[in-house]
């Protein structure tokens, strides 16, 4: 099985770079100064365990990859990214006949529910994952995953009935254990993504105002997690249950890594000056439900809008005061 990392930004790279340390085969894609770094000097992925290089195939794109049938697409771009990636890698030629598409298994290692659905308008085989792991990228050719015992816990499955083999996924899961991940397989991966996607509302707010623990963010977040709730009822969508959900997370912590950045992927959004976040697919999904199904969600909406345009501009973390996010949502 080769892993053809698309997207190698911090959760790819963590994912792309142990695996490669591991020993597994592994093809990361990047664009940009990434890029220049891994062809230049490799990647190094910094663990509480340490730090290790690594020096995989590097590819800037879909050309630069002959693709063969045991290949697996495992896409690492932020939501906003994922129709883009989806249709350059769909209609790319395999080895021996059929296209990517067709023939070969796409795994969405990323935040958000969307992104499966946009897969299976595309690809045959769709892998979720639901990823708990706290990963930074240092700077180019550099990142780090505080996790401990293990670097992340990296739950898979299929994203529709019937999409997967049980055999695919079970060797899937086995080459993440290998490399250090919890990578456990379940039959129903997208009510642990949902669940997820409860705790992701809380990304806006980080990023927005710098912190989620002050008495003004901290409100922010239980607001946007009530209208989650509640909308994900209306909509009679499961959810993983808390038990589980507490019980699977028993014993995982995050160490504290020099150089870490100060806060989770839209912080780092915002701290890059990337140009865009990943508000509209987390935030934005609660509030696409919610006028689906009637249910107001004033608190995620203005985050997410608010989100994307501190993206649009260039504003930095903690550019927000929580009082006029909670005083416009009332309103």
């Amino acid at each position: 099985m080769r892993h053809i990392i698309i997207g190698t930004g911090a959760v790819g790279g963590v994912i792309g770079g142990l695996l490669a340390g591991a020993g597994s085969d592994v093809v990361l894609v990047a664009r940009g100064r990434q890029l220049d770094a891994l062809r230049a000097d490799g990647l190094e992925v910094t663990t509480p365990a340490g730090s290790v290089r690594m020096h995989p195939a590097v590819a800037a794109g879909p050309p630069d990859v002959d693709l063969r049938p045991d290949d697996v697409l495992v896409l690492a771009v932020k939501s906003q990214d994922t129709v883009a990636a989806l249709d350059a890698w769909a209609d790319r030629p395999v080895a021996g006949g059929g296209s990517a598409a067709e023939r070969l298994a796409v795994v969405c290692a990323q935040n958000g529910v969307a992104n499966e659905r946009a897969a299976l308008r595309r690809f045959r085989t769709v892998v979720a994952m639901c990823v708990w792991l706290p990963a930074t990228f240092l700077e180019p050719g550099r990142v780090s995953a505080g996790g401990t015992p293990v670097p992340g816990v990296l739950t898979v499955g299929p994203a529709a009935a019937s999409s997967v083999a049980d055999a695919a996924l079970t060797a899937y899961a086995e080459d993440l254990a290998g490399a250090g991940f919890a990578a456990p397989v379940t039959g129903d991966v997208m009510a642990w993504k949902y669940r997820k996607l409860l705790s992701n509302l809380a990304n806006a707010v980080e990023a927005l105002c710098g912190t989620t623990r002050d008495d003004g963010a901290a409100e922010l977040v239980a607001r946007a997690d009530e209208e989650g709730r509640t909308v994900l009822r209306a909509a009679g969508i499961r959810v993983l249950d808390e038990a589980v959900h507490d019980a699977a997370r028993a014993g995982f912590h995050v160490a504290r890594l020099p150089g870490q950045a100060g806060g989770g992927s839209s912080w780092q959004s915002l701290a890059r000056g990337t140009g865009s976040i990943e508000s509209d697919y987390l935030n934005g999904e609660i509030v696409l439900l919610g006028r689906l199904h009637g249910v107001p969600t004033p608190v995620n909406a203005v985050l997410q809008r608010r989100a994307r345009q501190a993206a649009a501009t260039g504003a930095g973390p903690g550019s927000t005061v929580a009082a006029d996010v909670l005083r416009e949502s009332l309103a």
